[in-house]
């Protein structure tokens, strides 16, 4: 029903953390190592993009509408209740493993980051 507002409130939360750092960052930064900011770009793409697709997904169902209370789950307390317990275990859920995910690839790629530096000092 609105399982992808979980995420999306994670992807607002981490959207205004990467401006930040962007204001903050130097412009001479090397282009060569992975930054936070690219880090968050990337953990916002993979939450903006699920979110949209979802809501894509619950507008198709009809779940989602373009009248007030626009959630239908919102029409009765008892519909409430339930989309409320899907919030808390369904939408948590998928924002912890998006989270999960992205670290994941994160610490892939310093691994490799690493072994490409590894490699380059043993080659000259």
């Amino acid at each position: 029903m609105a399982c992808f507002l979980v995420p999306m409130g994670e992807a607002i939360v981490t959207t205004v953390i990467q401006k930040v750092l962007e204001k903050k960052e130097n412009k001479k930064s090397d282009e060569q190592k992975f930054t936070w900011i690219q880090r968050l770009r990337l953990l916002n793409r993979l939450l903006w993009g699920g979110v949209i697709l979802l809501a894509i997904e619950h507008i198709w169902h009809g779940e989602i509408t373009f009248i007030p209370p626009f959630l239908t789950a919102m029409k009765t307390p008892e519909d409430t209740n339930i989309m409320l317990s899907e919030l808390s275990t369904v939408g948590v859920t998928m924002s912890i493993a998006v989270t999960f995910v992205w670290a994941v690839i994160v610490a892939i790629a310093e691994k490799v980051s690493k072994f490409k530096e590894i490699l380059v000092q043993f080659t000259y």
